[in-house]
């Protein structure tokens, strides 16, 4: 059975032509087979894409064929089968919205702290380490003594910034501050947005908490539970070894076994997080896992046909 190679990616770099390069790089992946989602902004390039190893790299090697994506990197991870059924190429305005104007992190992100050295780091009185992840991915791992702003969206963060900044808030005093993040793109613009308020020593894990699971011995990490995965393996823990929980299909939140065996669980349909949605939206749900359902049989029907004859 072929494994499939899933690549995530992203860089900060400007890219005034972006909107010209959507089609080239949609043509590329669709001749290379590969599926997935990527984004395209001024700012730069955002998303996941997978494949047959030989196929990734190829339309790994036509972006860094461009001299401003030539230090491109990308985080690796293996399927058994395609985790995505089609291949879409985004204009937007971000690559990850924040929603305020002028923060470039091209220029002002904080200073990259490799996983080696963040404990030291966040073990300092002076620290104050700030998750910058929505609240579901933090209501399942973080790091110890890390504070969580109850954030249901990245384009929150500012607003709690500016509480948190008022006299008695936990930033009033401009202290040192440690920011991070799943792979490292939203801390890496919040440290920028961080700058931009006038903060001066703000630091960012490199490459997220993926990479500090990667490289740091469970022995000596001060990481606690799981880390939510936007793919299929929906979290992973230590060495990225995928964790135990499922998610809802309606809104996305992580399921541990238990929220799956509540009477408010419908697959594809509800969950505990969102079991009050209106009867219309679950009936448009229902549909949709019907539909699904006899497409998957309509496939397995042709493949079945399609086999050579004994």
């Amino acid at each position: 059975m072929s494994r499939f190679l899933t690549a995530a990616l992203y860089k900060f770099v400007r890219l005034p032509d972006f909107r010209e390069l959507q089609a080239p790089l949609l043509d590329c992946c669709n001749r290379h087979q590969v599926k997935g989602t990527l984004l395209l902004a001024e700012e730069g390039i955002n998303g996941t894409i997978a494949g047959l190893p030989e196929d990734i790299e190829a339309v790994l090697a036509w972006l860094r064929s461009d001299p401003r994506l030539a230090e491109l990197e990308h985080k690796s991870s293996w399927a058994e089968t395609p985790p995505f059924q089609r291949m879409k190429v985004k204009l937007k305005r971000e690559i990850v919205t924040l929603g305020v104007e002028g923060v470039s992190p091209t220029n002002m992100a904080g200073e990259y702290v490799k996983p080696q050295d963040w404990n030291t780091l966040i073990a300092a009185p002076d620290v104050v380490v700030v998750d910058c992840r929505n609240d579901y991915e933090v209501a399942i791992g973080t790091f110890d003594g890390a504070v969580d702003p109850h954030t249901r969206s990245f384009s929150e963060l500012p607003a709690w910034v500016e509480k948190e900044s008022a006299p008695g808030g936990l930033l009033a005093d401009k202290p040192r501050v440690a920011m991070f993040c799943t792979g490292g793109i939203r801390c890496e613009k919040s440290t920028a947005f961080m700058r931009m308020q006038g903060f001066e020593a703000v630091y960012h894990l490199e490459g997220g908490i993926l990479k500090y699971l990667e490289t740091i011995p469970e022995a000596d990490s001060t990481w606690q539970g799981e880390c939510f995965v936007f793919d299929d393996r929906v979290s992973v823990g230590h060495a990225l070894v995928p964790g135990g929980l499922g998610r809802c299909l309606a809104c996305g939140y992580p399921l541990t076994a238990e929220e799956q065996a509540s009477e408010h669980y419908e697959d594809g349909v509800s969950c505990p997080h969102c079991c009050d949605s209106t009867e219309e939206r679950k009936a448009e749900l229902r549909e949709r896992r019907r539909q699904q359902a006899l497409a998957a049989e309509q496939k397995r029907a042709d493949d079945k046909a399609a086999r050579p004859k004994p």
